[in-house]
């Protein structure tokens, strides 16, 4: 008998305990006044540095809307994509918002607040290639693409041979200068990027028929602080700041 009562005292605390982790992240948040948020800056239109050398794009404008109905302001912290997720587990920022792709593979180890944004997944090449002209094309091929990223994921399904990169913009320098045939990514980043150099000799030659959902990166455990982020996402939608960060960086209103 008294071995069951201590059985369920240690499982009474143990519930405690990882209930008090739970309430905490969101406790430490608000104590602080400050979400952290990691992020690249060097991923265009989502998070990038603008002429004046500010951090800004539609990631880094909605991480800040998201704070803001929170009742805490928002603090960026960057890092190359390869070790930004990694740098969530060391618990050097409170969430990671960089066009993170929900995977079941990150799901077994972190948590996603609501997908925020939807983007289709593209194969670009060089406009004068001819022999990619689907994903299947690319067994045998070379694919410049970040090691760590769902794209890398997608590349290796089909046979491609990855040459790793730190980033879409060195992807593409890779696939100009014919040290890879093609990089995948998502269609709005090639948009803008063909916005800001249009004579760029990249082309898409296809696209994948399913969305590719992104969200805002925690922790596990941590179920007050995603139902936080998770309202707060709906309130930004609906008080219209949503929209007019979409039009700001992609023209129009992307949550339809």
């Amino acid at each position: 008998m008294k071995k069951i009562t201590l059985a369920l005292l240690a499982s009474s605390l143990l519930v405690s305990t990882v209930q008090a982790q739970a309430e905490d992240g969101l406790a430490a948040i608000k104590a602080a006044g400050t979400i952290t948020f990691g992020t690249e800056g060097t991923y265009a239109p989502y998070t990038f540095h603008d002429a004046g050398d500010k951090l800004v794009g539609f990631d880094v404008d909605l991480g800040r809307a998201v704070a803001a109905k929170l009742g805490v302001k928002a603090k960026f912290i960057e890092g190359r994509w390869d070790g930004l997720i990694a740098g969530l587990g060391a618990k050097r920022y409170d969430a990671v918002i960089n066009q993170v792709g929900i995977t079941p593979e990150r799901q077994a180890k972190y948590d996603f607040s609501k997908p925020y944004i939807d983007s289709k997944v593209v194969l670009i090449t060089r406009d004068d290639n001819t022999t990619i002209k689907n994903f299947n094309d690319l067994k045998g091929q070379k694919a410049a693409q970040s090691l760590t990223s769902n794209y890398s994921q997608i590349a290796t399904k089909y046979g491609a041979e990855l040459v790793p990169t730190d980033g879409f913009n060195q992807s593409l320098d890779l696939v100009l200068s014919k040290r890879a045939v093609a990089t995948l990514n998502d269609n709005l980043s090639f948009l803008d990027f063909k916005k800001h150099k249009p004579d760029a000799k990249v082309k898409i030659v296809a696209t994948q028929d399913a969305n590719a959902p992104s969200a805002i990166l925690v922790r596990k455990n941590q179920p007050e602080l995603v139902k936080a982020l998770n309202t707060a996402l709906d309130e930004v939608k609906a008080d219209g700041t949503y929209k007019t960060i979409s039009i700001r960086y992609f023209g129009q209103d992307i949550s339809k």
